[in-house]
């Protein structure tokens, strides 16, 4: 599909435009848009924003694209007697929604209705998508994509600092440390603004050590390449403490000060000395020497961790190896120093802090904590014990549909094509009694549904979000939306009214953070201090920022100064110490056999994004990624006898995917890998693994046994 939107580069300061932030990435990075005929912006830089200084990438450039009406719903969408999609109106369209979720919970209680959100959603649109689920429905069965995003980096931040925000300090300092360990990170690729802090570093006299299976574009700039295993990071991490205690690299008396728990994290790192940590993850000895000096050699270093060390069935004990080496080494908690998670969706970390998570309530609270749920159940009005207890993760409800889950309502997000084992997970969204999605624009996932709802997009709609330094942003509204669509505030405000619940379900985005504001407020994510005519006036907020104690309401008037640098002073532990946490390798839920002879891990491509529901509509995105591919190396692709561009089948335990051959020598030989963002017969996911981390539930997309075959013309 084609559209006729425009990104023109227009002249920055004009009357007309408006300041605001890219609807992609986690960096969130500022832009201007002006209006233009045709109900659409163009993007022009916007240099005073500190995190891109009016750098964009592909994908920030053609946002606009997906604004232009050819390009995008603009009338619900409901399911007719012969099975079509068909035109309806707002009001018959809701009622039927309505209606159906009613049937549902008569019929089999309130837990037969499952809702699912997106890490793209704003800061207020997830919020009372949580709310919606607990208060309205009443349903304990909500979760979002998110889940699939930095889970394991969450728990394992929460484990061993007691907080987890994605970085615990602003991207600035990555420039002015001594030595960065980017661990299953590709942000050449991935949010190519940021590269330029990691250029900036080396330019610095920095060193950059890259830990990734393929020599990806940001692999191309390290000064040390480690290239393991897939599935064997864990691995990696504790051959390199075990070499930091064998050479007296351990800082001690910061150890002592600051942490506890060491001498079983240390015991647990010494059964993996170096030349069993080789034969695991294939990395060398001397690579992991070299790795160890780089990193210990100057007085700050810092450890990045992103999807792949994340998305494994041991995702949490990964992490935490990483972490385990900052604190060991003294790099945690210091100026310059310290462990962060490299954040991919959009809005991935304020969705997850205000209540779409199965466990989880608005401030970072936890569900089964029983004064979080007193203080937010004061705010919405209602009894504490109404309030559902903890639901299943994203795969477990996808797993559930059609059986225990009977009726589902989706926000912003595609899961038949980005959840693991995407086939099973299709198959199970097609048996539900009702489906209802809300998106921009005809996904796969919205194919299936009974009723889809056309919603507003970024340029059309205000409200926050938080980037991955845990930022608070203001994005602002900049065009008017089309006839037809309406925000997803409007959404939810129209179902609960029909569901008899009147009041609660405001439509006004900043009448909806003034409330997020109040059930923050003494959180661990605290947003209290933050308002609109502040964020409006500042480049973002850093979280946790509480209001006066005297009066919350003259926060804006007296503001607390936000918090970019955490875990200085003292960790948020109840003793202030961090926690070395010991864990030990295993192997992946799934290794090659015989029948199953190849690793297969995924990821993402420059000019496409998530499940590629919008970039795929965006003919110049398009043409620089206009399909999936299997990248393997020479080696492998001679074995199989296959030639640049032959089509070939990957095939694993749980389907089949063909793709065209892309062979290079920058990936290993025992591994291929497949982009996961088409749908149809080159779809990733219907490979990938649902094996889940037994901590944060995050399936196991990075690493599954595959076989691959070639296909016959």
């Amino acid at each position: 599909m084609q559209n006729t939107g425009t990104h023109r580069t227009a002249a920055p300061g004009t009357a007309t435009s408006t300041p605001t932030h890219c609807p992609y990435c986690a960096l969130q990075c500022g832009m201007n848009l002006t209006p233009v005929e045709g109900g659409t912006v163009e993007v022009s830089e916007r240099a005073d924003f500190p995190v891109n200084r009016g750098a964009l990438c592909g994908k920030g450039r053609t946002a606009p694209e997906l604004l232009a009406p050819g390009a995008r719903l603009t009338s619900p969408l409901v399911r007719s007697d012969d099975g079509a999609l068909v035109p309806a109106g707002w009001d018959e369209a809701l009622d039927r929604i309505a209606g159906n979720l009613e049937r549902t919970r008569a019929r089999y209680g309130a837990d037969a209705l499952g809702v699912f959100g997106g890490g793209g959603l704003t800061n207020e649109k997830a919020y009372a998508l949580g709310k919606f689920a607990r208060v309205a429905l009443g349903t304990s069965q909500i979760d979002y994509n998110g889940r699939f995003c930095m889970s394991s980096a969450a728990a394992a931040g929460t484990r061993a600092f007691g907080l987890d925000r994605g970085l615990p300090f602003p991207l600035e300092d990555i420039p002015r440390t001594g030595c960065v360990i980017l661990v299953g990170s590709n942000p050449a690729e991935t949010m190519p603004p940021s590269l330029r802090y990691f250029t900036e570093l080396r330019e610095n006299g920095g060193t950059l050590i890259v830990v990734d299976p393929r020599r990806t574009k940001t692999a191309e700039q390290a000064d040390l390449h480690l290239a393991p295993r897939p599935g064997t990071d864990l691995a990696l991490a504790l051959g390199m403490l075990h070499l930091v205690v064998a050479e007296g690299r351990v800082d001690a008396d910061y150890v002592e000060e600051r942490t506890s728990g060491w001498e079983e994290a240390r015991a647990a790192a010494m059964a993996h000395w170096p030349e069993y940590v080789e034969r695991i993850t294939g990395v060398s000895v001397p690579e992991l020497r070299e790795a160890v000096r780089l990193f210990c050699a100057p007085e700050a270093a810092m450890v990045l961790t992103a999807r792949g060390p994340e998305q494994q069935s041991k995702g949490t004990d990964t992490v935490g190896a990483w972490i385990n080496l900052c604190l060991a080494t003294g790099r945690a908690g210091r100026p310059l120093s310290g462990y962060g998670c490299l954040t991919g969706q959009g809005n991935g970390q304020g969705g997850r802090e205000h209540g779409q998570k199965a466990d989880q309530l608005p401030g970072y609270r936890k569900l089964t904590d029983p004064a979080a749920r007193r203080h937010v159940a004061e705010v919405w009005g209602v009894d504490p014990d109404s309030l559902p207890g903890p639901g299943r993760s994203a795969y477990e409800l996808l797993d559930a549909l059609g059986t225990d889950i009977r009726s589902l309502l989706v926000m912003g997000s595609n899961p038949v094509v980005s959840a693991p084992r995407a086939a099973h997970v299709e198959e199970r969204l097609r048996s539900l009694d009702f489906l209802a999605v809300c998106d921009v624009v005809l996904s796969e996932t919205a194919e299936l549904a009974d009723v889809v709802l056309p919603v507003t997009q970024w340029a059309e709609e205000t409200g926050t979000t938080t980037s991955l330094e845990g930022r608070v942003l203001l994005r602002r509204r900049a065009i008017t939306p089309p006839d037809g669509v309406r925000s997803d505030l409007e959404v939810l405000h129209g179902l609960a009214g029909r569901l008899g619940v009147e009041k609660g379900f405001p439509t006004e985005p900043e009448e909806v953070f003034e409330e997020l504001r109040r059930a923050s407020a003494g959180g661990p994510a605290d947003y209290s201090g933050i308002g609109y005519r502040r964020l409006a006036e500042e480049n973002g907020v850093f979280w946790p920022c509480p209001a006066p104690a005297a009066d919350s309401a003259d926060a804006d008037a007296v503001p607390h100064p936000g918090s970019p640098r955490l875990f200085l002073d003292r960790f948020a532990t109840d003793d202030g110490r961090a926690r070395f946490v010991p864990v030990a390798h295993r192997p992946s839920a799934e290794e090659p056999d015989d029948e199953y002879p190849v690793l297969l891990t995924t990821g993402r491509v420059v000019a496409q994004y998530q499940s590629g529901a919008q970039t795929r509509r965006v003919a110049e995105l398009n043409a620089a990624a206009p399909g999936p591919f299997v990248e393997l190396h020479p080696r492998l692709a001679a074995r199989l006898g296959a030639a640049e561009g032959d089509e070939l089948a990957v095939v694993s335990r749980r389907g089949r995917a063909v793709a065209p051959a892309r062979i290079t020598t920058g990936i290993r030989p025992d591994t291929v890998f497949m982009p996961f963002h088409w749908p149809g017969a080159g779809r990733a996911n219907t490979l990938t693994n649902p094996a889940l981390d037994p901590t944060s539930r995050m399936p196991e997309f990075k690493v599954c046994a595959v076989r691959v075959e070639t296909v016959a013309r």
